[in-house]
């Protein structure tokens, strides 16, 4: 183990629980938030899951749950060599997609678009909603009862309307102020794990290859690199040094600009991290330009390929027949969802209560149940 810098996260220090309960025992309290989120039945729904590809077009591909490992991994190593707290930083990664919808960003867009006149959907402000409210697995609280620092980690962004009805987790968003720097690192390993590995998922796909991929820096670097000092390589090797190396480089530069930068603000304490207008975790500049440009690349070239764009139209399609049909045909019900919908009678609630379902349904899930309504 190690010594943790003063301006860590530490358990003494913590903002607590909103519920309170007895000591952790053999675990710290962020260990506990970790072991919380692992065994959620939320959590365990990732699996299937889309990172970009649909669930169903094959087994290699990401989900959320494996991008959450991913994400974990990164973090973890990141925190480990700045000396801040470990364990919560894995909390915030493992927490930090549990309210996407299936589909991804397509079927988040499509969700949001029918809740419109009913407050929207955002799948941070749902992350949170399904640790505070939507678990049901203890008998003295609802949700998971996390710390506030690792409910703050998993609120990466919020408006300021929304911030107002959040109490003392949104008060950062109102005062334009940071969290902690164990949620700071989770939200740039999130970035650094999902760049990297749609590449590599892009190549499995067909729909990258590595003469395109040259065109950024990052990968041209790492090419050369790699081809100039292993002759003759297979591909697939020479795409897993490539990501392994691109990975390193991009997180080595942020572990090292992070620490430039508290040692040029002289940061103590956590309270000084909170106090800046803006995050102490970062890349360099020159860091920076890469990792924007591979990530304007994958846009343009992997999340509007065409059979990228295909699968997003389907579902969205799919994620606003089973909003629509919730909405209007109340014979659709499980019994679940007709008990919950039993205890509310105004469109708003009603509609938060379908967004809850839909979000938390599995890709495979809803294309079946899309198929049972229609």
């Amino acid at each position: 183990m190690y010594e943790l810098a003063e301006y860590a996260a530490r358990e003494a220090n913590s903002r607590g629980r909103k519920y309170p309960e007895s000591d952790a025992g053999l675990r710290s309290e962020y260990q506990r938030d970790r072991d919380r989120i692992v065994h959620c039945s939320a959590f365990r729904r990732l699996e299937y899951k889309t990172q970009v590809f649909v669930n169903h077009e094959g087994d290699m591909f990401r989900t959320r749950l494996t991008h959450s490992l991913e994400v974990s991994q990164i973090g973890r190593t990141v925190a480990r060599r700045l000396r801040l707290n470990e364990d919560l930083t894995e909390a915030i990664c493992l927490a930090h997609d549990l309210g996407h919808t299936p589909f991804g960003h397509a079927g988040q867009d499509a969700l949001n678009e029918c809740m419109n006149e009913y407050g929207g959907f955002e799948h941070n402000l749902q992350s949170l909603r399904v640790v505070d409210e939507l678990e049901e697995k203890y008998a003295g609280f609802p949700g998971l009862n996390l710390t506030y620092e690792a409910r703050e980690g998993i609120l990466k962004h919020c408006s300021k309307k929304n911030a107002r009805t959040l109490g003392d987790l949104g008060k950062r968003f109102l005062e334009n102020k940071m969290p902690c720097l164990e949620a700071q690192i989770a939200n740039l390993a999130d970035e650094i794990a999902y760049n990297n590995h749609d590449v590599d998922d892009g190549i499995r796909a067909g729909l990258l290859n590595f003469e395109q991929l040259a065109e950024c820096e990052l990968f041209r670097q790492q090419y050369v690199y790699v081809t100039d000092n292993w002759k003759g390589l297979d591909s697939k090797r020479t795409k897993h040094e490539l990501i392994r190396r691109m990975i390193n480089k991009v997180v080595i530069d942020l572990i090292e600009t992070t620490e430039q930068k508290i040692r040029q603000n002289k940061i103590q304490k956590i309270e000084e991290v909170r106090n800046l207008d803006q995050p102490l975790v970062g890349f360099s500049a020159s860091v920076k330009d890469l990792h924007l440009e591979l990530k304007r690349f994958l846009s343009k070239n992997l999340y509007r390929h065409e059979k990228v764009m295909k699968m997003s139209n389907q579902a969205r399609e799919i994620i606003r027949q089973l909003f629509s049909g919730y909405m209007n045909d109340d014979s659709l019900y499980n019994e679940d969802l007709r008990e919950q919908l039993s205890r509310v009678s105004e469109d708003s609630h009603r509609a938060r209560i379908i967004a809850d379902y839909i979000a938390g349904m599995t890709d495979r899930f809803a294309i079946a149940e899309s198929g049972r309504i229609t």
